[in-house]
């Protein structure tokens, strides 16, 4: 019965290790670099959403990725869902090095 119930949730550590490794992967330990700045954003999106479907669950994903240069300039985001608390979720992870941020979001939605 708990596989059928987790079968039916956005479990948020599996997601984050999904976007973490995404990140790692397409970034990694790159400097920040203004012209790879949207392929970047692009493979850490794929990335994310490619395994997302791997975990074979009835959702409908969104994946957001935002890229910044690290020069003290300040960020501020927000979100707001209306959603059913029971089935779906969303998971942001904040990561960073030495010369830039990379925040992304991924909100998932049951069908």
């Amino acid at each position: 019965m708990e596989d059928a119930q987790e079968e039916l949730q956005f479990v948020v550590d599996d997601v984050s290790n999904i976007i973490k490794e995404a990140i790692e992967v397409s970034i990694g330990g790159n400097a920040y670099q203004h012209n790879k700045v949207n392929q970047w954003t692009s493979n850490v999106v794929e990335a994310c959403l490619g395994n997302l479907t791997k975990l074979q669950k009835a959702y409908k994903y969104i994946v957001t990725c935002t890229i910044m240069q690290k020069n003290g300039a300040g960020l501020h985001t927000a979100s707001s869902c209306y959603w059913d608390n029971a089935t779906d979720g969303s998971c942001t992870v904040r990561w960073e090095n030495k010369t830039m941020y990379c925040i992304v979001s991924v909100f998932g939605l049951a069908l």
